[in-house]
């Protein structure tokens, strides 16, 4: 079981051939076409500020593998590895069943090879890739968020986070279950948040989450009682706000001196009673991401694939 609420290692893919995925764009309201941007130079952008993101999560003591995608398959999306796999602390890797048709060739177990050349130790492999082929999906960490130091998961239902998969996840993985429906206004209509990481994140003692986003006031009671009994202190943020990235957080860093990392653009979205709400528990830790926020659709939580693993002491550097 794990205990700890939060590593000092991530998994990072550095991205080959970056761009705007049409496939992910149906119900993924936060991408844009960039007006005079072709795919080469999406990808030079996004390379850099790939680049620049790694070196701030090393500067304070993150351990960042990366892997370098490969021009074998079309994954424009392959800088987003929280999708699909996670890292546990008790050796399980999970593989998860992805929407979109061009990011189902992201999963690769060269990857987990790599982690054990360096030392991890991977006991089972839990995959539910294959419910893709019954038109059901649950992106990792995309889909759910989770606690756990205390054990509980949080999913909002979409077309990318199924009831089922998501309660099988929590049998298979020991969390309890937390399920609501986020919303986001869309050309004046109110339609589903693709990911639950996009409108909240939890951390070791607070959750920064838009509450507004949860239209259902019965669910919307749910989510607070449980953060509330997690003696999580609530940090609030708005609609506006998580068109901007707000929520799409990830607390990480060595035990005991852990960092919340956000793109600049969700820094530069918060006001200072919500910064200084956070930074009474930990520093800020922020990296422009703009062309990978712009044309990815997501932000830099969901290019940290969180490694829980444990690792042999004979760990190569």
């Amino acid at each position: 079981m794990s205990t700890r609420a939060y590593t000092d290692r991530l998994v990072m893919i550095e991205p080959a051939a970056f761009r705007f995925n049409e496939q992910t764009a149906v119900n993924n309201y936060y991408q844009q076409v960039l007006d005079g941007m072709d795919a080469s130079q999406a990808q030079s952008k996004a390379l850099q500020e790939f680049n620049d993101f790694v070196i701030k999560l090393r500067e304070v003591g993150v351990h960042v593998t990366v892997i370098k995608d490969t021009l074998d398959s079309d994954t424009p999306d392959s800088i987003f590895p929280n999708n699909w796999v996670s890292f546990h602390e008790d050796g399980t890797v999970g593989l998860f069943p992805m929407f979109a048709e061009n990011r189902r060739t992201e999963r690769r177990m060269d990857i987990l090879e790599k982690l054990k050349e360096n030392g991890a130790r991977i006991e089972r492999v839990a995959d539910m890739s294959a419910y893709e082929d019954k038109g059901h999906f649950l992106e990792g960490t995309g889909s759910i968020v989770l606690d756990r130091h205390e054990r509980v998961a949080y999913a909002a239902l979409s077309q990318r986070t199924n009831q089922h998969l998501f309660l099988e996840f929590c049998s298979q993985f020991g969390y309890t279950p937390v399920i609501f429906t986020a919303y986001q206004d869309v050309e004046g209509e109110r339609k589903a948040i693709y990911h639950t990481n996009v409108m909240m994140c939890i951390a070791d003692h607070f959750a920064v989450i838009c509450l507004d986003c949860i239209d259902d006031m019965h669910e919307r009671h749910e989510v607070i009682e449980m953060l509330e009994e997690s003696n999580k202190e609530i940090i609030e943020i708005s609609e506006e706000q998580v068109q901007h990235f707000a929520g799409n957080m990830l607390q990480v860093g060595p035990q005991g001196k852990p960092v919340l990392v956000m793109s600049k653009a969700a820094f530069d979205a918060l006001d200072e009673y919500q910064i200084a709400a956070i930074e009474k528990h930990c520093p800020i830790l922020s990296s422009s991401l703009d062309t990978i926020e712009a044309c990815g659709g997501g932000s830099a939580r969901c290019m940290m694939a969180e490694d829980f693993l444990p690792y042999d002491k004979t760990e190569k550097s």
